[in-house]
């Protein structure tokens, strides 16, 4: 395997540290899931079930409404210094709600664990820190990282509940996401500079372009159907558990096997997929399957061996989807506009989610599973139809080159003659390095050019 071929050392510790820190905030958010409901009863205005709602669901309101700036601020400011700044206001936010005086305490601080909503400048920064070539893989370690981490918290959850109860555990989180700031600081490698990255201030006249783009608004309805049908279908999935005889308790014993079951099925669609075609293929498959599975759903609810299947027949394309989107929106994106696009995705994910959450809880208590799969349905077949006419765009890698030493008007012309290349979508001429990075679609590449350019240089 060739160098081209594999992740380099910086791109591995990269993915490893980022999808720590997602992890390391997640393990104590989803641990307060399976508990909070019956912990909120205990507190003053916690027999309000709307207010334990929007305990519950203040935190997904938050990140939607903030992912937009925060990922606007990592392109102006850089997207370590929004981590922090998040990971921080997440902390406050997190020891703000463990005081849990009174249920409105609570609120604020799910509000402020919210307004930490640096998912978007963490996968910008993967983004920034990756080649083309490896940023799926990237995003999977993300995207497999969470869901790990959604199953060890539905193991932990009782127990932690147990040995420190719900305000324990929101300390816990606060003190997590303080140690994802030295991962920030440790692990992950330094983040490119802005000349690098090319990077430009944007204002919100090119916000609007960003967001009408046609193919990034097919991947953003994408994230928006694919978190609303979850949480439209995990309504009734708790209950279902519950009627086929398996008691609360036990239901991280389906959830487990199928997440790490789903993970492992998911892991060759991911890796065999390298031509835009290819991508293409999968991304449809996986709509088809899941859309598929979910019409499915009113006859694998019956036992718990049938809501086993239907899960992992939901999660293997939920988990390759959920891999895809965030790696198509880096490679559709404007360059200098990253961050901005995946603000905008991340914010219709929450979206998505509060939708889903809603409009499905609604409908269960109206119609029961049935109103869940017309819901589900509805969604799904849209998001097939946009996702066959969706343009993937080529997969790009990179290429040095050693160049004579240049001035800059040298250098400035033999990056605008590197640019003519068939092939080449990206060059930029270092000379201080004297060095040539190029983007290119190794499909159309013309390297004999690219050499020939370089040496009438010398």
């Amino acid at each position: 395997m060739s160098p081209s071929e594999k992740m380099s050392a910086q791109e591995l510790r990269a993915s490893i540290g980022l999808s720590s820190i997602f992890g390391l905030r997640m393990l104590g958010m989803f641990a307060i899931l399976p508990v909070f409901a019956i912990y909120a009863e205990t507190l003053p205005g916690g027999d309000n079930l709307t207010l334990v709602g929007i305990a519950l669901g203040a935190y997904g309101l938050t990140q939607a409404i903030l992912q937009i700036p925060f990922g606007w601020w990592s392109d102006r400011y850089g997207r370590k210094p929004v981590i922090y700044v998040g990971l921080v206001i997440f902390a406050v936010g997190s020891f703000v709600a463990a005081l849990g005086i009174h249920i409105y305490v609570v609120i604020l601080g799910r509000v402020l664990q919210g307004a930490g909503a640096i998912a978007a400048a963490v996968m910008a920064l993967a983004a920034d820190l990756t080649r083309d070539e490896h940023r799926t893989k990237a995003m999977a370690m993300i995207g497999s990282t969470i869901g790990a981490t959604f199953a060890l918290s539905l193991i932990a959850s009782p127990w932690l509940n147990r040995i420190i109860g719900v305000p324990g555990i929101f300390a816990l989180t606060g003190v997590l996401a303080l140690a994802a700031m030295w991962v920030v600081y440790g692990v992950v490698p330094a983040e490119p500079a802005a000349s690098q990255r090319r990077e430009q201030r944007r204002d919100l006249g090119e916000f609007w372009q960003v967001f009408k783009d046609p193919q990034l608004l097919r991947l953003n309805y994408g994230i928006l159907a694919l978190h609303a049908a979850l949480m439209a279908a995990f309504i009734s999935v708790p209950f279902s558990l519950r009627t086929a005889g398996l008691g609360v308790a036990q239901h991280w014993q389906v959830y487990l096997p199928v997440l790490l079951g789903s993970f492992v099925l998911m892991l060759p669609a991911i890796l065999k997929a390298k031509t835009a075609s290819q991508v293409k293929a999968m991304f449809v498959g996986s709509v088809t399957l899941l859309l598929a599975g979910h019409v499915a759903m009113p006859w694998l609810m019956d036992s718990v061996w049938l809501i086993t299947l239907f899960l992992l027949v939901f999660f293997t394309p939920f988990n390759v989807l959920e891999a895809c989107l965030p790696s198509l929106i880096s490679r559709i994106a404007p360059p200098g506009a990253k961050g901005m696009a995946i603000g905008i995705f991340s914010s219709v994910q929450f979206f998505g989610a509060f939708l889903g959450a809603a409009v499905g809880g609604f409908l269960y208590g109206r119609w029961g599973s049935i109103g869940i799969v017309i819901f589900g349905t509805t969604l799904l077949v849209i998001w097939l139809v946009l996702a066959v006419g969706m343009k993937v765009p080529a997969t790009l890698s990179t290429r040095v080159y050693t160049i004579p030493g240049l001035d800059r008007d040298r250098a400035d012309g033999l990056t605008a003659q590197l640019q003519t290349v068939p092939g080449v979508h990206e060059a930029h001429v270092v000379a201080g390095e004297r060095r040539a990075y190029l983007r290119v679609d190794s499909a159309d590449f013309d390297e004999e050019n690219v050499l020939k350019l370089i040496a009438e240089e010398t």
